[in-house]
């Protein structure tokens, strides 16, 4: 059981950890996207530097390396499943490849939730839709959708769910620190629909 959970931590974080905002900027886009807007590594970012479709490209790759290892792990070792997500989320905010700075977890959370309960993770897209179309704000969208789903989840009545979306709702809080100064100062960028 310890070499399982091991493999399955590894497999997870390095798919969570593969850093394609930063590929797909530079390959196609020719620009770091650390250096860009928010400096960050995500679609948001990656929209920032001017090109939806690419944005819209590491938003799919970012969902789906948090999608992928629990579809995964669910097949050969679907005890594991929990531990695969909070890896991958884990992975997409601290990945070894850049020094441990990722990106802020959102699209990998969502690839999570949607491979753990389509029910939530259609919740969450919904929420975060109508929040970011009435403040433009993708981080406040980000933040609220994650609080919803995270009560929500109280009614699976999954005691593992509900840890894991705790502690990553706990992690996103802190991933958008920054963002919390910039709401409140009202210097925080809004998004361009």
């Amino acid at each position: 059981m310890i070499f399982e959970i091991f493999l399955i931590s590894l497999f997870s974080y390095i798919s969570g950890s593969i850093p394609y905002g930063l590929i797909v900027s530079k390959l196609f886009l020719n620009q770091d996207i650390r250096k860009v807007g928010s400096k960050n590594i995500g679609a948001t970012n990656v929209l920032r530097a001017g090109n939806k479709f690419y944005a819209i490209l590491t938003l799919w790759l970012d969902i789906f390396k948090g999608f992928a290892p629990i579809i995964i792990t669910n097949h050969y070792f679907p005890n594991l499943i929990y531990l695969s997500g909070m890896m991958a989320f884990l992975g997409h905010i601290f990945p070894v490849w850049l020094k441990f700075k990722g990106g802020k977890g959102i699209a990998t959370y969502l690839g999570i939730v949607l491979a753990l309960s389509l029910k939530l993770g259609l919740i969450f897209c919904l929420s975060w839709i109508i929040i970011v179309l009435i403040t433009k704000y993708s981080s406040l969208s980000s933040i609220i959708s994650a609080l919803v789903i995270f009560l929500i989840s109280f009614f699976e009545s999954n005691l593992e769910l509900n840890f894991l979306l705790f502690s990553t709702f706990v992690i996103i809080i802190y991933t958008h620190r920054q963002n919390f100064i910039r709401l409140k100062n009202k210097t925080e960028d809004k998004i361009k629909l």
